[in-house]
Parts: structure tokens; C-alpha cells; sequence
């Protein structure tokens, strides 16, 4: 028997979408295990004919079998892909469970088919305008993320005062110790080595903290970290070394610094700025309490009001700027939700007229549907992704079928091209160092970054997690980065870098490959997955426990070969340490 209230399909988002200009991606929701089969019943809206006693029927009536895409906790996600010759659909679902057959359509479920058009769901017409497009060089960058402040010290006479010693000390909100854009540029032939192709940048704009989330000027660099001249010079560097760099734009909220701001608290009611700020009332401090919004409690970062037509264009500004003057290739947009969609809609059209290329990544930390519908962001930060990753592999706080069930729902979260250039990430400036989290357990993280070098999505390192930084959370995670090798863990260096390597190389392994789950070896707690580009494979076998572990392989990759040591692999099971990893790659064609 169908479970009926589990069935669910709606012809938008991620459940019926353009592909590109001739293909649809079609989606439906069923119960977990319950579809034997499920088919599409498809035809142009408008092909109709008479029959013998002159009713007109709907003529172009076809079928196609549809495919199982993935599964989750509940439910299983069926999925086609057609060219409609004329870019338009009707369409409903033929659905087999427990031997009984049911037509699914917008009107319901029947068991006899209609003949005419009216209760089936309709794509009206695949609008090119309408296609999701992303930059098509994210989906193969490797990005890292630099917090300025704390990468390298390249010139010490722009140190601010009070600057320590570099590494002298544990982190602080306040403490400084002179990072700088020199101490990038001296330094990228180490990520060049590293294989990484993308800088995201957390804010480098003139600010009064170490974080900058505060900004004073969007226009200028914080001194601290150089002037305009060295800023071009380094994105010139980047370029040069086949390098995209990302700014971070803070428009949800400014410094208590700003200008703008100032004039509000000098002058009250009568500054020119007060309609910049979501102000309650005045004076702008009232019984030690703040009378203005903020970002969170913090009364250093008042909120922009986007909806003025002065702070509009003010901020759209800054986005221009920084494209058209400097050439950086990505904005990653801060606290991206708290911020009126009509904005970034405008966002997008001022930053793609200028390049189209340009990424427009938002933080989004849950489900971002309504951003992504092709006139906003390019991406989120995929925190779903992360989060799943990080309570097995590190924490051991969910079994391997929950992480399959929930690493799924993530992927299918999305229309694919979408997931393609997801921004996926095991740590941040926001969250504790991924070595602390895992315990410094160099297996755990190995895993984790095997994981996420291998997804679907555009990866990105936080700077000194490939060599075992270690940090609680803010502003713990925010160390200064440690140069000296002997202090560094070149093991897991090796291993990352050999990863991306990998990911850059093999067309399976990185962002060609598609990716399917083994729900099987999750049974003995073994994470599997394949990923698969035309006729090579390659088989990821990974032990989240604390034990040894057996895990049985599939027919082809018994006689496949060992990814990072080139041996061959012999018999039907492989045995794994604690934590331990292999990766096989075998053809699927034999």
C-alpha cells in the first residue's frame, strides 16, 4: 500500500526546475521503501484530438520510467530528466506500491488516467531568464578561507599598536598581531603547493576590531592590513597563480564608528542619517539601553536600514567598486537572511551587469530555497553539509544511517546545478577549529577531509586546518597561523594536499562525479559511498568507530586498485582501523 500523505511534488524550487535550455528536472516524494516503480506521464499542454464521437483528448500523452535519485530518513526521492519538444509540460506520476497502481496528480490521486489536461501539474514554459546559472569555475575551486588578521605578518611597520608578537599568545576579541595582505603575497607559493584556487577573505575594510565585522569605511582597507596599491598587486598575485579571490560584504549591519552612525548619535532626530538605521527612538541610549537595532545584542553594530534609497545605493556602491576597480571575483554576504530579499535582487543585477562571473555567496545557515531561485546568491554556505559530518565522523554523536539519511537530505535540498557550487565547509571563523572538535584525533579530521574533498559542492579549508591548528570556538579558533614545519602536522598536509590533488585530477573523484550512497555498510556503522563519472569509479570506504571494521565490497571494486597507493585490491571485503579510510577505483564498465 501507498502512503498517501507521503507523496509530494510541486512543479517549482527543487522538486521541478530548468536544468538548462532544453532539459527539466522533475522530482517526487514518496515513502521510504514504499514505490516499486514510479513513472511520469508527460505530453505537450496544447497537442489535442477528436475522437470518432468528437471529444476532444489530450493527444501526446507519453511515458517515461523515472529514476531512484536518493533517500532519507523518510522518504525516497524519484527523479527524471526530459526535453519537452517545446519547453512546455502536463504531467502526473504513475506510481507502483504493494502491487497497486495510483496516478498522482496536481488534483489528487485517481487510478484511471484522464483524458484531459486539466488536473495534471503544468511547467508552463522553460524561460531561459529562468535557468539557474552559476559561475561555471566554482564547482571545480578548492577555496580557503584567510581571517587577515592572523595568516601572516608580512610588514611589521603596519602592525596597529599594541600588536604582539606573532603567535606570542592565545587569541582574544582584542589582541592583534599584525597580519596583512604582504604576509599573503609572501606566502602563496604555499597555497599554490597546497592546490587551493580561491581566497575567501573575512572583511579587510577599515574597522575598529580585529574581525572587522564592524566597518568604519566600506570604501577603504583597514590600514592595518595595507593600503588600496597592495590589495591590487595581491589579487594580481592570486590571478597570476590561477587564484580567485572573495571579499566579504557586511551590509546587514555597520560599525558603531561609521560615520553615518555618528552623526545619528551627535545629532539626534535633526542628522540627515537617521532614516540609515532602524532607530526606536531617542536619544539612541536610554536607561543603558540601546534604542536602535543591532546585529544580535551588540550595540557596536547597528543595523542598515536597505530599504532607503540612500543606504541602497551607498551599498550597491561598494559592491560595484570592488569588482569594477580591483577585479575580485566573489562577494560572500554576511548574515545574508536579515537582509530583504528585494535588496539583493538589485545586488545581483548591479554585480552581474559588471561580470557575470562573479560568485554571490550568501550565510545562510538553514534552509536557503527562497534565496536560491536564480535572482540572488549563487550559493550558501552548505552548514547542513557540515554539520551532519561533523556528529559522525568527529563526534560518533549520530550512526552511519543517520548521517547517509541526513547528508542526503542536504544534497537533495537543492536543484542540482545549485548543489554543484554549494559552499561547503568544516570550520570557520564562527566555529571551533576542526582538530579541537575532533578530539586531535589526525584520523578523525583525515576522514573529514576526505569527505568533503570528494562532495558535491566547492570545498573550502579554514587557514591552518590542514596542518592541525588547533582552537575552541571565537576567538579561540582564530590563532595565528603557525609557519615553523616542526610545529605543523606535515603528515595531515601531505594528506589534504594529495586530496586535492585528487579532486583536481580525477574527474570522478571531484566535481564531475556523482555521488551514491551504500545504505548496506551502514549496518556495521561503515560509511560508503561511490563516486562515479562515465565508466571510472570510485568506491569511498570509511570507519566513523572506535573499532576495527570489516566491510564487504561491491563485485567490481574487489579487483580495483587502491586510489592513494596504487596497490591492487585483493578479495570481497576490506578490513578497516578505527577511523580508518580507502578509496578504490575500479571501472564500471568491464
Amino acid at each position: 500500500m501507498l502512503t498517501k500523505e507521503a507523496v509530494y511534488h510541486r512543479p517549482k524550487n527543487n522538486f521541478a526546475y530548468a536544468y538548462d535550455k532544453d532539459t527539466l528536472h522533475i522530482r517526487l516524494q514518496v515513502k521510504k521503501n514504499e514505490a516499486e516503480s514510479v513513472r511520469l506521464i508527460w505530453g505537450d499542454p496544447f497537442t489535442w484530438d477528436q475522437d470518432k464521437d468528437g471529444v476532444w483528448k489530450w493527444k501526446s500523452e507519453e511515458h517515461a520510467e523515472m529514476t531512484l535519485l536518493g533517500k532519507t530518513e523518510l522518504f525516497d526521492i524519484w527523479t527524471i530528466a526530459l526535453k519537452p519538444p517545446h519547453k512546455r509540460l502536463k504531467y502526473g506520476f504513475e506510481i507502483i506500491a504493494g502491487g497497486e497502481k495510483l496516478i498522482y496528480t496536481e488534483g489528487g490521486f485517481i487510478h484511471k488516467k484522464p483524458e484531459h489536461t486539466g488536473g495534471y501539474f503544468t511547467f508552463p514554459y522553460l524561460n531561459e531568464e529562468d535557468i539557474f546559472s552559476a559561475p561555471s569555475w566554482v564547482k571545480d575551486t578548492v577555496w580557503y578561507q584567510i581571517f587577515p588578521e592572523r595568516f601572516a605578518n608580512g610588514d611589521e611597520a603596519l602592525n596597529p599598536e599594541g600588536a604582539l608578537p606573532w603567535g606570542s599568545t592565545e587569541p582574544t576579541a582584542k589582541n592583534t598581531f599584525g597580519g596583512d595582505f604582504e604576509g599573503v603575497i609572501q606566502n602563496i607559493d604555499y597555497l599554490v603547493k597546497l592546490g587551493v584556487t580561491g581566497i575567501y577573505f573575512t572583511p579587510i575594510f577599515k574597522a575598529f576590531s580585529n574581525h572587522k565585522y564592524d566597518t568604519i569605511d566600506y570604501m577603504e582597507i583597514d590600514p592595518q592590513f595595507g593600503d588600496k596599491e597592495t590589495f591590487k598587486r595581491l589579487v594580481d598575485i592570486c590571478h597570476e597563480n590561477g587564484i580567485k579571490v572573495m571579499l566579504d560584504a557586511v551590509f546587514n549591519h555597520c560599525g558603531y564608528e561609521f560615520p553615518p552612525f555618528q552623526d545619528v548619535f551627535v545629532n539626534g532626530e535633526h542628522s540627515k542619517y537617521k532614516d540609515w538605521f532602524h532607530i526606536n527612538s531617542f536619544p539612541l541610549k536610554k536607561d543603558g539601553k540601546v534604542q536602535y537595532e543591532t546585529f544580535g545584542f551588540s550595540e557596536n553594530m547597528p543595523k542598515l536600514r536597505t530599504g532607503n534609497p540612500e543606504v541602497r545605493e551607498y551599498l550597491l556602491e561598494v559592491g560595484r567598486y570592488w569588482v569594477k576597480e580591483f577585479g575580485i571575483d566573489g562577494w560572500r554576504l554576511d548574515v545574508a537572511n536579515e537582509v530583504s530579499h528585494d535588496f539583493w535582487r538589485e545586488f545581483r543585477k548591479e554585480i552581474k551587469a559588471i561580470d557575470p562571473e562573479v560568485y554571490i555567496l550568501g550565510e545562510v545557515w538553514h534552509d536557503a530555497m527562497p534565496w536560491l531561485q536564480g535572482d540572488q546568491f549563487d550559493a550558501v554556505m552548505n552548514y547542513p553539509y557540515t554539520s551532519v559530518a561533523i556528529e559522525y565522523f568527529a563526534e560518533g554523536k549520530v550512526t552511519a544511517s543517520e548521517f547517509i539519511n541526513r547528508t542526503s537530505e542536504a544534497l537533495l535540498m537543492y536543484p542540482e546545478q545549485i548543489s554543484a557550487v554549494a559552499f561547503n565547509l568544516l570550520g570557520s571563523h564562527d566555529t571551533p577549529r576542526i582538530a579541537t572538535v575532533c578530539g586531535e584525533s589526525t584520523d578523525k579530521v583525515k576522514q573529514l577531509f576526505t569527505f568533503l574533498l570528494s562532495s558535491p559542492g566547492a570545498p573550502c579549508i579554514y587557514y591552518g586546518d590542514e596542518i592541525g591548528l588547533t582552537g575552541a570556538m571565537d576567538p579561540g579558533c582564530r590563532k595565528c597561523m603557525v609557519w615553523d614545519e616542526e610545529e605543523q602536522d606535515t603528515e595531515l598536509l601531505s594528506f589534504i594536499t594529495q586530496l586535492i590533488s585528487l579532486r583536481k585530477t580525477n574527474p570522478a573523484f571531484g566535481s564531475k562525479g556523482r555521488i551514491q550512497f551504500m545504505e548496506a555498510a551502514a549496518e556495521d556503522e561503515v560509511v560508503m559511498y561511490t563516486k562515479t563519472y562515465e565508466d571510472q569509479s570510485i568506491l569511498f570506504v570509511l570507519n566513523g568507530t572506535e573499532r576495527d571494521a570489516a566491510a564487504q565490497l561491491p563485485e567490481k571494486a574487489a579487483g580495483g586498485q587502491c586510489v592513494l597507493t596504487g596497490e591492487k585490491v585483493n578479495g570481497a571485503s576490506i578490513k578497516l582501523k578505527p577511523h580508518g579510510i580507502a578509496m578504490i577505483s575500479y571501472a564500471t564498465q568491464i
